[in-house]
């Protein structure tokens, strides 16, 4: 189909920038509306019946039907793998800024990501494997998970130590001979009893005496049915088990894989954490944006709702809630042009040079989400906070997503240490400013003051 300039009047783009629309291509805009009519025919609707099949006895770590169903319905209608960068010879051709108005749409419900195989950890997996792989193991573990036949995780976070600095992170990775060996505890890794996930990529310190603390660690393949690895518990967030795939608590004891199943090479596994990281921050923030959306949508629903009368006026006409409205929406459309931008960012000057818009976007987008969503419930009421509407499990997962690839607080710190180094720049210039003033005082005959303290020292 060729895309004309009145498809940009599809209700898929509603609340795109103008300066987004500029800048979307054929395909993008083809692949927009195409998202769109997906989620809102086929994913949102089936919501419920999604809940009841993974709510059948015995059923619970396994895929639902369902989702194997639009899985092969999206792959047929070439939604499959959207988030890949066109620079990616695997990629279907969107550039981050495309693919983040897709992911928007995505967001609307939590699972439709997963349906087109858009979902975490595959997102960033997919990509991990596509940039940093050999020849041989993009065949033997990437193009199964680019053709959605099987699934993998990301094996970082441990229990015993401050992961949020990953130099800590202690799991030992010994070579044997032709193997290495894997000691260590892990959190958060998706579950095993999963039958469909198939291997682990797992970040573990490979080198403890290196005196460069950002070598001593390791990124390597682990099939899930390499013995020695024992499942704990599955982890509730929030109270939310996430089935099917869940989140797992392991043991990893004497598990053996391998020397062929390392990536990249010993000591690389910082740089492939980072290069991993970038856009999956920011697909996290999108499906936010999205999800907001949704609650958003929720929300003036129940302002409007005849039966809903307190004091026999409706919800949406006491000035505090019309009050409320305006800033949900002022605050979601902010947020959208923050990521929007580091989407862009990332595009035009790549993702390291994008590190600041994208944890301007880590730390704003979930916080915003978190407060969105909680003034939807507040709308709600009692009822709000309870299984009839989706907002208790929008909210959990924006909380979720202050902690997920890095809490918020660690890019805070990133942010405000980058900034302070720039300090010293403002204070020569404010310097500049008073050898100026001080020029002129004198030129013009008036008195040159300072203000101890506060005046730069000129």
């Amino acid at each position: 189909m060729s895309s004309q300039p009145q498809d940009l009047t599809h209700p898929a783009f509603h609340r795109i920038p103008p300066w987004v629309k500029a800048k979307l291509s054929p395909i993008a805009i083809e692949k927009i509306i195409a998202v769109h009519e997906f989620v809102e025919t086929e994913c949102i609707p089936a919501d419920p019946i999604m809940k009841a099949q993974i709510a059948e006895q015995g059923k619970r770590w396994t895929t639902q039907p369902l989702m194997h169903e639009l899985r092969e319905k999206a792959k047929k209608r070439g939604l499959f793998n959207l988030f890949l960068p066109k620079h990616f010879k695997e990629s279907p051709g969107l550039t981050n800024l495309e693919y983040s108005c897709c992911a928007e749409i995505m967001g609307r419900v939590y699972w439709a990501q997963q349906t087109m195989n858009c979902h975490a950890p595959e997102t960033g997996n997919i990509e991990l494997l596509a940039k940093y792989c050999t020849p041989e193991q993009k065949k033997k573990w990437l193009q199964p998970l680019l053709d959605g036949t099987a699934s993998s995780a990301y094996s970082m976070t441990e229990p015993d130590v401050a992961s949020s600095d990953a130099t800590q992170i202690g799991c030992r990775i010994t070579r044997e001979g032709n193997e290495y060996v894997i000691n260590g505890r892990k959190l958060y890794g998706n579950c095993i009893w999963n039958s469909e996930n198939k291997f682990y990529i797992l970040m573990g310190c490979s080198d403890p005496t290196n005196p460069n603390k950002w070598a001593r660690h390791s990124t390597v393949i682990v099939p899930t049915n390499t013995p020695g690895i024992t499942q704990v518990r599955n982890l509730t967030i929030m109270g939310y088990d996430h089935a099917p795939e869940g989140h797992g608590e392991y043991i990893y004891e004497n598990v053996r894989i391998p020397v062929e199943n390392i990536i990249l090479g010993e000591g690389r596994a910082f740089e492939i954490a980072q290069g991993r990281l970038g856009p999956g921050r920011i697909h996290h923030c999108m499906r936010l944006i999205g999800q907001c959306e949704r609650a958003y949508e929720l929300a003036l629903i129940r302002c409007i709702d005849k039966r809903k009368t307190p004091r026999g006026r409706s919800i949406g006409s006491f000035d505090s809630n019309i009050e409320r409205i305006a800033q949900m929406r002022l605050e979601i459309d902010q947020g959208r042009q923050v990521v929007l931008s580091a989407a862009d960012t990332m595009d035009i000057h790549g993702n390291k040079a994008g590190k600041y818009a994208i944890a301007q976007s880590k730390i704003l987008i979930p916080n915003m989400a978190t407060r969105v969503i909680d003034e939807c419930m507040q709308l709600y009421g009692g009822q709000g906070l309870t299984q009839h509407t989706p907002l208790p499990e929008m909210w959990a997962y924006a909380r979720f997503v202050r902690i997920a690839d890095g809490p918020d607080s660690a890019h805070r710190h990133q942010v405000g240490r980058d900034e302070l180094k720039t300090a010293e720049g403002y204070a020569e210039r404010n310097r500049e400013y008073q050898r100026r003033y001080k020029e002129l005082a004198k030129n013009m005959g008036t008195k040159y003051e300072t203000f101890w303290g506060v005046t730069p020292d000129v």
